[in-house]
Order: C-alpha cells, then structure tokens, then sequence
C-alpha cells in the first residue's frame, strides 16, 4: 500500500502538469515553479547543514572496527580506526566516491539443516553496486546538464558529456548513465518490494523520491529519444532566461519537456526535507569525520558553559528535616535543636 500511494502520488504530479497546460498555464510550470523550487532547495539546504553545524558533539564517536592506535608493537588499521585528520580524508573519500561500507556489508538468512535452523551470513555485492551506479549515474546527468545553464560550455562538462557517450549509440547519442539510472533506481525499487524484512520498514516517503526519480529518467528519455524530444537550443534558451532574470519561453516545449521539468522541480523541493539529504548528511556525521584519538588527545565538548546548578548537599541542607522524618538516609546527621 505504501508502494501504491507514492505512485499515485507522482501520477497525480503528472496529471497536475497537464491540467495545467490545457489551461494554457505554460508560464507557471516553465517559470514560476522552477524559480520557487529553486528558492526551497537552497534556503532548505543551507538551513540543514547550519543545523548539523550548530549541534552539540559532546562525544567523539567515530565508527570504528579496527585496531586503534596505540602502543609501537600494535599494529594500527589506519581506515577502520583513523589516528589522524588524513587518514579521516581516505575513509571519507572512500565511503563517498566508492560507498566502501556498504561494500563490506553483509544480510543474514535462516538456513534449515541437519541440526536444525541457522544463521548464515553472506554478502549483498548488488546493493552496492546499484547504489554505485544509481549515485555515479545521478552524478554524471547532472553534470551534462549543466551545459543548459552556463555559455560557453566549460571542458570538463563536455569531457563528461562524452565520456558518457562513448558507445555513441543511436542519433541522438545515447548516453550510458541514462539507462544507467533507470536500471538502478528500478533494482532498488524491486529489492524493497520483494524482500519481505525491507518491505515491512519501508514506508511511503521511502518510495516516493524513487518513483519521482523514475520518472523523470523515464520522460528525460523520451524527451530525447522519442518524436517528443524537444529542441536543445530552446530549452537552453529558458535555462539562461530563467539564470539572467529574464525568463522567456520558448514555442515548442511540448506536454513532455513541461513533465520532465516539472517533476525535477518536485525533487529539488522534496529533497532538504528528505533522506535524500544524506548527501551532505555524510560529511557533517560526526561518526565518520573524527578521528579515532580519544587515547592521545581529550576531546573537550566546545559547547560546554558554566551553568548554575544545585549539588546534592545543598538540597540536602534544603529538605533534611523532612528527610529525616520520612526516614530517609542523610550524609550529614541532623542536627539537634536546643
């Protein structure tokens, strides 16, 4: 059910775009809504990563399941336990741009045998290697859209661009991470349908940003690659408008183009509001961005202030009399009165 009411749900967004354009509300879809999703994703962003920012880190609780460092003749694991800020950097570096925990993760069946049920634990390499090519893939679609929005192109952009059409299939070219998308996102719906521990947690806001997601690979596509491709150089046209201030739009952008657009408007507000803020989540995790020295330096919690408390002996001295008559235990005997 959870499943059903975040499709409809992007049903429904696609069906709003085209009431829209019957109403001849073009301007709306093609102006208006993306400057406001524009606002909501920056202003919602930078309010939660400050957020993360300003939080108290009393502790330092890095993740770790290696050796840390310690005596000479102990020999140190440097990524599972990093001593210092560098090797921090690595372990980031490799979570990040390789997701290396996921990598080593592991799921954990009941196998029926001789003796009866046990446990058995094995690896999930396809796991990751959708959430590689779901995040790389993401990576590299942004990146070649780029060039919509700046004039002139710069290299690295084109250098992507056809890096990712290397197989130059088609005409148009068909771009890898394209397809790439679509797969991925399609596995890691599949994966939380089909097995029954994933389905039961999983709840609607958890299938909604892959449907949207989805969808907007599926009509980016078709935009492209089908007879309701657009023109590039019209498209381009309204990015550069909507950057100077200037927005003007274009004839020609078809029912399709104002879907395509419409729903990475959706995804750019859904997102500070969402799990998908995990990207920058990562960086400001203080489980992943400390080091592991709490042996060789204090960690003292920036945060702390002098408050006014009350200690335990002056409430005492306050209620030692009705403690006294209630029979509770005192560290300092009552004192007699003449």
């Amino acid at each position: 059910m959870n499943a059903m009411y975040a499709f409809f749900a992007v049903l429904v967004l696609i069906g709003l775009v085209l009431l829209g354009l019957a109403a001849n509300l073009q301007v709306i879809f093609g102006t208006v809504i993306p400057y406001i999703a524009i606002a909501v994703f920056v202003v919602g962003v930078v309010y939660r990563i400050i957020r993360w920012a300003v939080s108290p880190v009393p502790f330092k609780i890095p993740t770790t399941c290696g050796q840390q460092k310690s005596l000479p003749w102990f020999k140190t694991s440097h990524l599972e336990s990093p001593p210092n800020k560098f090797w921090v950097l690595v372990r980031m570096a490799l979570e990040i741009l390789f997701f290396r925990s996921l990598f080593r993760n592991t799921k954990m069946d009941i196998k029926e045998g001789a003796n009866g049920p046990r446990a058995v634990y094995g690896g999930e390499k396809y796991l990751w290697l959708a959430g590689l090519v779901f995040h790389w893939s993401f990576l590299f679609v942004v990146v070649r859209h780029l060039r919509f929005f700046i004039e002139p192109v710069p290299t690295f952009v084109l250098y992507v661009q056809n890096l990712d059409g290397l197989m130059q299939v088609g005409v148009p070219v068909l771009y890898m991470t394209s397809f790439g998308l679509l797969a991925a996102v399609t596995f890691l719906y599949l994966r939380r349908v089909v097995i029954p521990q994933v389905s039961y947690i999983s709840l609607a806001a958890d299938y909604f940003p892959l449907f949207l997601i989805m969808a907007i690979a599926i009509t980016g596509i078709l935009t492209r690659h089908t007879s309701a491709r657009v023109d590039i150089t019209q498209v381009k046209q309204l990015t550069m408008g909507l950057l100077n201030f200037s927005p003007s739009l274009p004839e020609g952008l078809g029912a399709m183009f104002f879907i395509h657009l419409f729903l990475v408007s959706i995804l750019l507000i859904y997102f500070p509001m969402s799990k998908l803020m995990h990207m920058a989540g990562v960086f400001m995790s203080p489980t992943r961005n400390l080091a592991n020295d709490n042996r060789r330096r204090r960690h003292v919690n920036p945060w702390d202030y002098p408050v006014k408390v009350h200690t335990y002996e002056e409430w005492e001295d306050e209620f030692r009399e009705l403690m006294h008559d209630a029979g509770m235990p005192l560290e300092k005997p009552l004192e007699k009165k003449e």
